[in-house]
C-alpha cells in the first residue's frame, strides 16, 4: 500500500500565525476539558443510561484510543502533512463529540467516547507539531506556555462545567458544545496555515501499525483495568499482558524490515530521544498521581471539600505555564539538559514537601507544593519537547513529536496502576482487602496510604533527573 509524502518547502506565513495558534489553542481546550469535564457529570450520565458499572470505562476508552493513536497520526504527518492529519482530528473529534451527545445507552456512549479519543491522539501531536514547525527554537517555550495554560484552566473549567450542565441544561450538552467550537478551530486552521508540499510514493508500514495498536492497546488496558475490573493475577488480567508482550515483540521484528517503520528504531538509540522519552514517562506518572491523589487528601484527610481539593492541584497547573513562560532563556543560555535538571531538582523538592505534610497541614501548604511541583515540571517538558524536535528535521519531527506524547500516556497509565497499587494496599494493610473495595476510608488510615504515595511521587521525580541525565549535554540549534 502507498501514499504520498508531503514534505514543505514552506510552511505558513509569519503574519498568520497568532489566528493559527489561536486555532490551536482551541483545539488543544477541547481535548483538554474532554479529559476532565466527565467527572463531575457520571452521576448524571449513568441516572439516564443506566450501566453504572461500566462507566470507568467512559475514561478508559478515550485515554486507551488516544495513546495508542498517537505515535501513528505523528507518523502520518510526516508522511502526509500536518494540515490533513489535524483536520482528521479535528473531524474525528467532533464526529465522536455528535455521537456521544445522542448516545442512547452506555455501550454506545463508551464507543463514542473511543472516537473522541482517536480524534485527541491526532490533535494533541498535530499542535505541539505545528508549533515546532512555525516557531523558532527561542520561540516554542513561550508559545507551548500559552498551550500549556489551556491544560491549567481546563483542569478548573472541565469539571466545573460537567456540574453546570448536568445540574442546569443536559449532560449531552457537555459534547454538543465542542461541535461549533471544532468547527471555528478547523476553520481558522484551513484559513490561516497552509503548507507547500512535494509528492512521492512513500509505503505505509500497515502490519507495523496493526500491531502497534495491538499491543499498545493491551499493555495500556492491562494497566488501567487490572486491579479494578479485574484482579492482576486472573486469566484476563495476565492475557491482556501475554498479548501485549507478543503484538509489540512481534512490532520490533516487523519493524526492523519495514521501509517506512512507524517506529524507527533510531528513536530507541540515540541518547537525546531516549532521555527525553524516558522523562515524559516521569511526567505523565506524575502528573496522574497527583491530579488523582492531591485532591483526596484535602478532602479526606485534611476534611475540605471537593471545590478546595480542585483549587489545591489547580496550584500546580499554575506553576507549569508560568515555568514554561521563560524557560526559553534559560535553556537559550545553559542548554537544555542543564535547564531539564533544574526543573527535575525542582519536582523532587515539591514532592519532597508533599511527603512532610500531616494531617494539620494547611490547605495553602498543599497548595504551594504543587505550585512548586508544577514549575519544575514547566522546565522539564518543554526543554525535553524542544530538544526533542530541534534534533531532526521536518520530516521527522511529527514521529518524534508523537512518541514524546505516546511516552508521557505511557506514563500516565503506569502511573495509575502502581500509585493505587501502592495506595490500596496501604489501606488493606490496615483494614483487610475488603476495606479496599468498599466505602470511605477513614483519615487516620487514608493519610499514611496517600503518604507513601506521595514519597513514590519524590522517586519519580528522582526517575526523571536521571532520565535527563542521558541526554547529550549541548544545546540543539535549529533554522
Amino acid at each position: 500500500m502507498t501514499t504520498t509524502d508531503a514534505k514543505p518547502t514552506a510552511v505558513g506565513l509569519r503574519s498568520e500565525r497568532g489566528p493559527v495558534l489561536l486555532a490551536i489553542m482551541l483545539a488543544t481546550g477541547l481535548v483538554a476539558i474532554d479529559a476532565t469535564i466527565l467527572a463531575t457529570a457520571v452521576p448524571s450520565i449513568t441516572g439516564d443510561l443506566g450501566g453504572f458499572a461500566l462507566f470507568p470505562w467512559l475514561f478508559s476508552a478515550y485515554l486507551l484510543a488516544q495513546a495508542v493513536s498517537t505515535p501513528l497520526f505523528g507518523k502520518a504527518s510526516d508522511l502526509l502533512g500536518r494540515r490533513p492529519v489535524m483536520m482528521l482530528g479535528i473531524g474525528l473529534f467532533v464526529g465522536g463529540s455528535v455521537l456521544c451527545g445522542f448516545a442512547w445507552s452506555m455501550p454506545v456512549l463508551i464507543v463514542a467516547r473511543a472516537v473522541q479519543g482517536l480524534g485527541a491522539g491526532a490533535v494533541m501531536p498535530m499542535s505541539l507539531t505545528m508549533i515546532g514547525d512555525l516557531y523558532t527554537v527561542a520561540e516554542r517555550a513561550r508559545v507551548q506556555a500559552y498551550v500549556a495554560s489551556v491544560w491549567g484552566a481546563s483542569a478548573v473549567v472541565g469539571p466545573t462545567l460537567g456540574g453546570v450542565f448536568s445540574e442546569y441544561l443536559s449532560w449531552r450538552w457537555i459534547f454538543f458544545v465542542n461541535v461549533p467550537l471544532g468547527l471555528l478551530a478547523a476553520v481558522m486552521l484551513l484559513r490561516g496555515f497552509t503548507e507547500r508540499v512535494e509528492r512521492t510514493r512513500r509505503s505505509i508500514d500497515v502490519a507495523g501499525a496493526t500491531l502497534l495498536v495491538v499491543g499498545g492497546s493491551s499493555l495500556v488496558l492491562g494497566l488501567l483495568q487490572g486491579g479494578t475490573s479485574w484482579p492482576w493475577l486472573s486469566v484476563r488480567g495476565v492475557g491482556v499482558f501475554v498479548l501485549a508482550v507478543l503484538a509489540l515483540a512481534a512490532f520490533v521484528l516487523v519493524e526492523r524490515r519495514a521501509a517506512e517503520p512507524v517506529l524507527p528504531g533510531w528513536i530507541f538509540t540515540r541518547r537525546l530521544l531516549v532521555g527525553t522519552n524516558l522523562a515524559n514517562v516521569g511526567i505523565g506518572a506524575l502528573v496522574v498521581g497527583l491530579s488523582s491523589y492531591v485532591p483526596l487528601y484535602v478532602e479526606g484527610v485534611l476534611g475540605h471539600g471537593a471545590l478546595v481539593g480542585g483549587f489545591a492541584l489547580a496550584a500546580m497547573m499554575v506553576g507549569w505555564p508560568v515555568a514554561a513562560s521563560f524557560v526559553g532563556r534559560i535553556y537559550l543560555r545553559i542548554g537544555f539538559r542543564d535547564t531539564g535538571l533544574i526543573g527535575s531538582v525542582v519536582v523532587v523538592l515539591g514532592a519532597g514537601s508533599l511527603v512532610l505534610l500531616s494531617a494539620s497541614s494547611g490547605v495553602w501548604q498543599v497548595a504551594l507544593s504543587c505550585l512548586v511541583i508544577g514549575a519544575g515540571l514547566g522546565l522539564v517538558a518543554s526543554p525535553t519537547l524542544v530538544a526533542a524536535q530541534s534534533s531532526v528535521g521536518w520530516e521527522q519531527r511529527g514521529v518524534v513529536t508523537g512518541t514524546q506524547l505516546f511516552s508521557r500516556s505511557m506514563g500516565s497509565a503506569v502511573g495509575v496502576a502502581v500509585f493505587g497499587a501502592v495506595a490500596n494496599a496501604a489501606v488493606a494493610s490496615r483494614l483487610g482487602a475488603d476495606a479496599v473495595a468498599g466505602g470511605s476510608v477513614p483519615a487516620d488510615v487514608l493519610a499514611p496510604a496517600i503518604h507513601q504515595v506521595f514519597v513514590l511521587a519524590s522517586g519519580v521525580g528522582l526517575i526523571v533527573l536521571v532520565a535527563l541525565v542521558l541526554m547529550p549535554r549541548r544545546n540543539a540549534v535549529e533554522e
